[in-house]
């Protein structure tokens, strides 16, 4: 089959996982660690990464197969070799994309390229020239303006998104009306790890109620040590990132909690961490009589791998959206696959809904 070609703006820890795994699976015939197989007939390793774009001095300029093992990424590296993509990395727009902070902590944080910024009209060319299907968003958090003129060059371009942050994009009517003005499909908002703090969180809320416990109280703590953790030390940039993760934990509840009774968000950087992401969960509730209990939980993982299968399928649901002549936000994988999608369901529905989705693209392939 054809590649799915992509673009990648913002070159860090989780392009970096993405495209090492694309090379992976393509040296390995496994399907360990995806969610699925194949989709539309699509595998892991038929995606093609066209394009990159990223504003740090040491990324730009670089082919993508070298500039995800460039400063400040610090995720791990499972696959050293990655066969150069022919694609590289162009100087994109700042706009707020970089957090003042970030800008002088040398190493750690981002060294702003001393080169033109992109313009609209040759991020649109760009993504034409390439002949981009589907471009991934991987801002850091708090980028609004920066994702908002990303999105409107994809809209421009014919581009499908997969939008990774908590920016809301296809959670938002009037952005969601016009990708489904112009048919093109979007997935989003802020992806959901594979194993991750949010999905645990609310398996767990779930469960609670399935057993008829009712929830009191809950909070969840992040440590971690990747530029995302270093980026919300600025508390300003937070406010769509916590209402992201505390609306994905409330819509499991049975009953909703006060503001003061659940806390959902990441609470500090811990340099020497890097990409490993520590989570601290707690619920309490009342069981049989109203007799109190608790519930105590630790998860560490490797914070950007962990959510690149979910990118994975969410770029191949993109791909057959577009061979069906679908737009707007793809209703299923968007609630599957991401915190705060248009419209919530409990993972076990959308997980039948992305089941159904993916037999339906398999019956018009036929």
């Amino acid at each position: 089959m054809k590649a799915i070609k992509v673009a990648v703006i913002g070159v860090g820890n989780c392009a970096s996982s993405l495209i090492q795994g694309v090379a992976y699976y393509r040296s390995n015939n496994s399907s360990q660690g995806l969610i699925h197989d194949r989709i539309g007939g699509y595998g892991a390793g038929d995606v093609q990464f066209v394009l990159g774009v990223d504003v740090d001095a040491r990324k730009v300029g670089l082919d993508l197969s070298e500039a995800i093992f460039q400063a400040p990424n610090n995720t791990a590296v499972f696959q050293p070799v990655v066969p150069p993509s022919g694609s590289r990395v162009l100087m994109g727009r700042v706009l707020d994309g970089v957090a003042p902070h970030m800008t002088t902590v040398g190493e750690k944080g981002f060294i702003v390229a001393d080169e033109p910024e992109i313009t609209r009209e040759r991020m649109i060319a760009a993504l034409k020239s390439t002949g981009a299907e589907v471009m991934l968003n991987f801002l850091p958090v708090g980028s609004q303006e920066a994702t908002e003129f990303y999105m409107d060059c994809a809209l421009e371009a014919g581009v499908a998104v997969v939008n990774c942050m908590p920016v809301f994009i296809a959670s938002r009517p009037e952005w969601e009306a016009r990708f489904r003005a112009r048919r093109i499909p979007i997935v989003g908002d802020d992806i959901k790890a594979q194993i991750g703090a949010t999905i645990v969180h609310r398996v767990l809320s779930s469960l609670f109620g399935a057993r008829g416990v009712s929830v009191e109280k809950t909070y969840q703590l992040n440590t971690g040590g990747n530029t995302d953790f270093m980026n919300m030390l600025d508390r300003q940039r937070l406010g769509s990132k916590k209402e992201s993760k505390t609306e994905a934990v409330q819509a499991m509840l049975v009953q909703r909690l006060a503001d003061e009774n659940i806390h959902v968000g990441p609470s500090d950087y811990v340099p020497w961490q890097k990409d490993n992401k520590l989570c601290f969960l707690r619920l309490e509730g009342s069981q049989w009589g109203n007799v109190p209990m608790n519930l105590e939980l630790r998860l560490s993982v490797e914070d950007s791998p962990n959510s690149a299968a979910c990118v994975m399928d969410a770029i191949r649901c993109c791909k057959v959206a577009l061979e069906r002549g679908e737009g707007g936000a793809l209703i299923g994988p968007s609630a599957y696959f991401c915190k705060h999608p248009p419209q919530q369901f409990n993972d076990d529905t959308a997980a039948q809904m992305v089941e159904e989705y993916i037999a339906d693209t398999a019956i018009a392939a036929e």
